[in-house]
């Protein structure tokens, strides 16, 4: 089904594994479609309550653009060669990150390895990433005298604060697991014994959680960062209109006071 990437659905998760391990999972233009198409895959699945993002291997999770085949005709003039890459990324990377940032249900990044450019842009998309310690985030684009894109300008002071967003994007330095932890930039570094295990936890608690409340609630958290507190207030009494009419708000209130664990259906 899709020449890039393995796409797998056990229980109530879905697993998503960039493959292509022999350039460190950098994204093709192939690539790119193919994670966006997943992604609308799984959003359509009513079986699927949590998707897992991850790369093939244990080196890397991406390295970014696949340079060799993303730009392989540039032109001579610098403007039409930024016209060129413009285009580019709205025909390729904007649908993805959008996918992933749309998607009404909880994606969990499962950085294995390098995150470097687009690649640690599609990390931050996510909206729980978990890595290595031996992994580490590069905002590699000034190496080649570009800027960040697919998202990481939006993300990272949002993360991080604007003061660490500049030294990351201007110096492209590795940003290891156990710092990317502590500045905000993950959710959790682990070592790589404990990996495994710690996903595997934190899917099985998403996979039965109540979907339904989660995916609009991360729409309202996405609101939040381009809105002001009356808007917010509004959104908050809007769509807790909405679940209250639920099935999962309805068994959560009855098992809470019936004092036994609630049993969510994710609608």
């Amino acid at each position: 089904m899709y020449d890039n990437l393995l796409y797998e659905v056990t229980g109530a998760v879905c697993r998503i594994t960039l493959n292509r391990p022999h350039v460190y999972n950098a994204l093709s233009p192939g690539l790119i479609h193919d994670i966006t198409t997943a992604i609308e895959a799984a959003g359509i699945d009513d079986q699927v309550r949590v998707v897992v993002i991850t790369g093939a291997g244990d080196k890397a999770f991406s390295s970014g653009a696949d340079l060799k085949e993303g730009v392989t005709n540039p032109a001579s003039s610098d403007g039409e060669f930024a016209l060129a890459l413009g285009n580019s990324l709205r025909a390729t990377y904007h649908p993805m990150i959008r996918a992933i940032r749309t998607l009404a249900k909880p994606v969990i990044g499962r950085i294995n390895g390098v995150a470097a450019g687009a690649g640690c842009s599609l990390a931050l998309a996510c909206d729980v990433v978990i890595c290595t310690d031996d992994a580490y985030f590069s905002q590699i684009f000034v190496n080649i005298g570009l800027i960040p894109d697919a998202g990481s300008t939006f993300f990272l002071p949002r993360l991080i604060g604007p003061q660490r967003a500049f030294d990351l994007c201007s110096t492209g330095r590795r940003v290891y697991g156990p710092e990317a932890a502590q500045i905000g930039l993950v959710n959790r570094s682990v070592a790589a014994i404990d990996f495994d295990s710690t996903i595997d936890s934190i899917t099985a608690y998403y996979a039965s959680a109540p979907t339904l409340a989660i995916g609009i609630m991360k729409k309202v958290l996405n609101q939040s960062l381009y809105s002001d507190l009356d808007h917010q207030l509004e959104q908050e009494a809007d769509n807790q209109d909405l679940l209250g009419h639920s099935a999962d708000a309805k068994e959560g209130i009855n098992a809470f006071l019936s004092k036994r664990k609630a049993n969510f259906s994710g609608k």
